[in-house]
C-alpha cells in the first residue's frame, strides 16, 4: 500500500512539474470566462510546441517579488501535491490573464477599447458593453508580452505591472475541470 502511495505522489509531483498543473482562481479578473473557485488545467508543454498567441489565457509568475515561503520540507512537499491536484488555498505566486501584445507591437487602449498597431482588437470573449479604460501606448519590447484580465475594470494587469517576461509563463490554460458542470475547453 505504502509503495502505492508513494508511486501516486511521484506520478502527481512529476506531471506537474513537466506537462501539466491544475491550478484554482482566487479572483474575479478573468469574469466571465473564469469565475472565482474555478479550477483550470494548464499545459506546460504548449509553448514548447508554438510561441504564446493572441487570446491565449495563460498562467504565469507574479510580477512583483513576493515574501520568501518560510515553511518546513514537508510542508511545502504536501502543499505541492495538493496543488497539483488542484486542492490546495488559491497561491498568490501566480496569475492569469490572457495575452493581447506580442513583442514588437504597440498596444495601447482608447474610446473603450484595445487597439495593437492601430488596429481595434476583436474581442469575442468580452461580455457585450464591456469597456477598456484609457492607456497609453506601449511598444512591447522582446521577450514580453502584454496581458490583461477578461474583467477590465478589476484586473491588475499589464496595465499596471507593464509586460510580463516570456520565460515567467508557467503554461497555457486549456480546460476548466471545476466546478464540473461548467467544465470546457479554453
Amino acid at each position: 500500500m505504502a509503495v502505492l502511495v508513494v508511486s501516486a505522489l511521484v506520478i502527481a509531483v512529476g506531471i506537474k512539474a513537466f506537462v501539466a498543473q491544475a491550478f484554482y482562481i482566487p479572483s474575479g479578473s478573468m469574469l466571465p470566462q473564469l469565475q472565482v473557485n474555478d479550477r483550470i488545467v494548464v499545459s506546460k508543454l504548449a509553448y514548447r510546441l508554438h510561441d504564446p498567441r493572441r487570446g491565449d489565457i495563460v498562467v504565469f509568475d507574479a510580477p512583483t517579488p513576493r515574501p520568501k515561503d518560510s515553511s518546513g520540507g514537508a510542508q511545502k512537499v504536501v502543499r505541492g501535491v495538493l496543488q497539483a491536484i488542484g486542492l490546495s488555498a488559491p497561491s498568490t505566486e501566480e496569475f492569469v490573464k490572457r495575452v493581447i501584445g506580442l513583442p514588437g507591437e504597440v498596444v495601447e487602449g482608447h474610446d473603450g477599447h484595445v487597439f495593437v498597431n492601430g488596429k481595434q482588437v476583436v474581442e469575442p470573449y468580452l461580455p457585450q458593453g464591456t469597456t477598456t479604460g484609457d492607456f497609453a501606448a506601449i511598444t512591447v519590447p522582446a521577450g514580453r508580452l502584454w496581458v490583461m484580465g477578461d474583467n477590465r475594470g478589476n484586473s491588475a494587469d499589464s496595465r499596471v505591472f507593464g509586460p510580463i517576461r516570456v520565460s515567467a509563463i508557467v503554461g497555457r490554460a486549456i480546460v476548466r475541470v471545476w466546478p464540473i458542470s461548467h467544465s470546457a475547453f479554453l
